[in-house]
């Protein structure tokens, strides 16, 4: 959410940043400064009309005390007239305050200073210092899916019966593999990281998912669960949204910051918007488990904890010896309530490209103006909104399509990264 003092002083400010978004900036600052003025217009009228309804009313004392009964009649007549309108205007407030706060729901987060300029991926921008690995040299490399259905443990036909497409049913080996790269990942960002482990709901209620920016822009991504009358309960699309909002409407110490937390959990997404992408295999899933981080800070640490979380994330990949490259996010690219996000691509050789593995992304003072959530400094006074940060650390399942594909052998067997083989009972070789 935006700082709507901040749109109405520096409006010309606000339009050339967001305009690198690619959007209509102009029109979307002067709809949002036109409501903010229709508000304003009303409660001035009501504190007016209020003002006069306080006056006129101790008037109709004196004029009773004066027994003057034509002056008393006329000042409550004109009293309750000032009801009438002080109600009308009061569910014009109401109103007015509803459509303004829907209005600057949809606005993207204004983009970072150094973020790059750019219409889509095209733009992003690879961050060399931080590559890391080389491609390994495999003879006509298999998609894990091929591999996953050989070995008789990935089954999509049977996941589809049960679920319809993009689930899967996971056997044997490859089941614990990825319990056991859950266990990895959340044993590395809580002993070398200083994470704290959560487990969070995986249901939350509109305002949590609005606090982090899914309600109400990307409610078609989603899955909804009914449950009759009132707020229904929405399957989280990461974790992100419950331990995020571990901290809705509070204030917080600046002491205690910064706030890091894990969490393994399922994330469920509908992927409207992905008809005909990745149908096969374990790429793009409704349901799929990842490891998510999540920071809240101070404005001052938010930058340095962006280059923290992004080294956790990566400390990963370089354990498990997958090669790996980080991009930052062109302003076209990079998601609706992000200020800056490095994205970090895992090499995959059935695919022979590199995909997305996890997003590190700073959102600023932007989820925390939705779930109000302030810190105050050491004197008591209230300073502002915290920053809040997130990221995959890493997406479980893409972890394993990257194992298995460039741990793959020339037997179809897949070799465990000597990273995972003590979660593995000591296993080196799923065949």
């Amino acid at each position: 959410m935006h700082d709507l003092r901040a749109i109405r002083e520096n409006r010309d400010g606000f339009i050339r940043e967001l305009s690198r978004r690619g959007v209509d900036a102009a029109a979307i600052a002067d709809d949002v400064l036109a409501r903010d003025k229709a508000l304003r217009d009303v409660l001035v009228r009501l504190q007016n009309a209020q003002a006069r309804r306080n006056d006129a009313s101790k008037l109709i004392g004196q004029a009773k005390q004066k027994k003057d009964e034509a002056q008393a009649n006329e000042l409550m007549a004109e009293v309750a007239g000032l009801k009438e309108a002080i109600q009308q205007d009061e569910a014009r407030q109401r109103d007015l305050e509803k459509d303004l706060r829907d209005a600057l729901a949809v606005i993207p987060n204004l983009p970072a200073a150094d973020v790059p300029d750019g219409a889509d991926e095209s733009g992003n921008v690879p961050i060399t210092t931080r590559a890391f690995g080389k491609p390994p040299g495999i003879n006509a490399p298999k998609q894990h899916f091929e591999l996953g259905e050989a070995l008789g443990q990935m089954d999509f036909e049977r996941a589809a019966k049960v679920s319809g497409a993009r689930f899967v049913y996971l056997k044997g080996d490859l089941a614990k593999l990825e319990r056991a790269i859950a266990a990895f990942m959340l044993d590395t960002h809580t002993e070398k990281f200083g994470y704290t482990e959560v487990a969070p709901p995986v249901l939350v209620k509109s305002n949590a998912m609005f606090g982090t920016g899914q309600l109400p822009k990307f409610q078609d991504d989603l899955f909804r669960i009914a449950t009759g009358e009132g707020d229904p309960f929405w399957l989280v699309p990461t974790a992100e949204v419950p331990l995020t909002n571990y901290v809705n409407d509070e204030i917080l110490s600046e002491g205690e910051l910064p706030l890091r937390f894990t969490a393994y959990t399922p994330c469920f997404r509908a992927e409207a918007g992905a008809a005909g992408r990745d149908t096969r295999g374990m790429i793009r899933m409704h349901q799929f488990s990842k490891v998510e981080l999540v920071s809240i800070t101070t404005p001052e640490q938010s930058a340095a904890e962006h280059e923290r979380m992004t080294d956790a994330a990566q400390e990963i990949l370089k354990k498990l010896d997958l090669a790996h490259r980080v991009v930052t996010l062109c302003t076209g690219d990079m998601g609706f309530g992000a200020q800056k996000t490095y994205d970090i691509e895992v090499w995959l050789p059935g695919q022979n490209a590199y995909r997305e593995i996890s997003s590190c992304s700073n959102c600023g003072p932007f989820q925390a103006r939705r779930m109000n959530t302030r810190y105050r400094g050491p004197d008591g006074k209230v300073k502002g909104p915290v920053h809040t940060l997130n990221g995959s650390g890493l997406a479980v399942g893409r972890t394993l399509v990257a194992i298995l594909e460039n741990y793959q052998q020339p037997d179809g067997s897949i070799a465990i990264p000597a990273a995972l083989q003590s979660y593995m009972n000591g296993k080196a070789k799923i065949g």
